[in-house]
């Protein structure tokens, strides 16, 4: 691998040292939590604002609450479709501090060298930070990456946090608008590309040593609630032959969701949540609940998987003799990300001496709603502590963001609309 130049590695540097400070917005002590429309949160916007402006950005915020610094073209290209890029700034509750703000603050640092020397380029650069992405507060999700790409659904400015208050009150609250949202919509027309970088949150790159990753394709998704209702019982009378036992059908049934999508590439299956209301050590239970996530980068191995999984479980629970109730909570198709883009940060990396390494992304990303104005793509950064994220313990180092860096400056250099 060659040397990183110092000028990348400076934008390395400085991405850690913001990550560090914009983690100082949270809304508990020792942890990282930063939800849509808090007060900390406002802060984090206002920091976002700040560190655009210094480099000759020209910043605005949109009735989302999404944070916009425009890059300008050089004269007489201000009027050519942008390249967009960007990330969230909402977190999860106790989460890291890279996942989202690293494609904020990369291209904002890109940005900082570029105007130092004076650089522009033939089109704009637009850096969006989403206001809100991980759907804690109001239990929906993208709520940024909507607006702008004019799929907001309006029906959830009524859903409430959990102190009762409305989303709708709350942006109102913050000097949003909520009715004005239709006007946070870019066109089509205004965008050439929108092109996120993120950390994996997962252990391909770390495992095969490797600082980036081109994706190729944003994994679709397909969530359940399940509600089984057996017959509870004695743990010492009940025979075995006759119980109704809830728990252990829901057991059954996720052990067959780990055998059905285990040795298939790209396809994973989580029982992410399982419980028994009211168990006891002596009760054979006789109600139990659990959630099904199933992704593939494939919709139609997705959508395979997920109708085996059905039948299995109505095969398992007529067997056991007890009913479900099993409810879709969640439908996502599959994004792919756009063939020539994926090209140019694959040519990026190889210019930078590094191997190219294509790899699918089972988590959803802000470039998943952006996929309806404009092709996307991902750079994928590699994250330490086998691949943790959504945790305290994700990491990063500063050599992998100076990389990224290098990376993502070259890919805009040789940008092709």
């Amino acid at each position: 691998m060659k040397t990183v130049p110092e000028q990348y590695r400076s934008c390395g540097q400085e991405i850690m040292r913001r990550a560090d400070v914009l983690a100082g917005h949270t809304e508990a002590a020792g942890m990282m939590t930063r939800t849509y429309l808090t007060p900390v949160h406002h802060a984090a916007a206002q920091q976002l604002s700040e560190w655009m402006s210094a480099v000759g950005m020209q910043v605005r915020r949109d009735d989302a609450g999404n944070v916009i610094g425009r890059y300008e073209a050089t004269p007489g290209h201000e009027n050519a479709p942008a390249l967009a890029t960007g990330s969230h700034f909402d977190t999860v509750r106790n989460g890291g501090k890279y996942d989202g703000n690293l494609g904020i603050l990369l291209p904002v640092s890109c940005i900082g060298a570029w105007h130092r020397e004076g650089r522009r380029f033939p089109f704009p650069i637009e850096v969006i930070g989403f206001a809100e992405e991980e759907g804690v507060r109001f239990k929906a999700t993208l709520l940024g990456s909507r607006a702008v790409a004019g799929t907001f659904d309006k029906g959830v400015l009524d859903n409430l946090d959990e102190e009762g208050n409305s989303m709708r009150d709350v942006m109102r609250a913050a000097g949003f608008n909520p009715d004005r949202l239709d006007a946070s919509a870019w066109p089509a027309a205004a965008v050439a590309a929108f092109v996120e970088v993120h950390i994996e949150q997962g252990p391909l790159l770390l495992n095969e040593a490797l600082p980036v990753g081109v994706v190729t394709a944003i994994s679709g998704a397909t969530r359940f609630m399940a509600e089984l209702q057996g017959l509870a019982g004695h743990a010492g009378t009940v025979p075995m032959h006759m119980r109704r036992d809830a728990a252990m059908t829901a057991a059954e049934i996720g052990l067959y969701i780990e055998q059905r999508c285990s040795g298939r590439p790209g396809l994973v299956g989580t029982m992410g949540i399982m419980e028994v209301p009211n168990g006891a050590a002596n009760v054979v239970p006789g109600s139990a609940r659990f959630s099904i996530d199933i992704r593939a980068g494939q919709d139609a191995e997705r959508e395979d998987a997920v109708a085996d999984v059905e039948a299995e479980i109505a095969r398992i629970c007529a067997r056991r003799n007890v009913s479900i109730t099993l409810r879709k909570t969640h439908q996502a198709g599959s994004v792919p990300c756009a063939e020539r883009l994926q090209q140019q940060l694959a040519n990026a990396i190889d210019a930078c001496g590094l191997p190219v390494r294509h790899l699918p992304s089972g988590a959803g990303h802000d470039a998943m709603a952006m996929a309806a104005i404009a092709d996307v793509a991902m750079l994928f950064v590699r994250c330490g502590n086998g691949g943790i994220s959504h945790h305290p313990d994700e990491i990063m180092t500063e050599e992998d963001a100076a990389i990224a860096a290098q990376v993502f400056s070259r890919f805009v250099d040789n940008f092709a609309a």
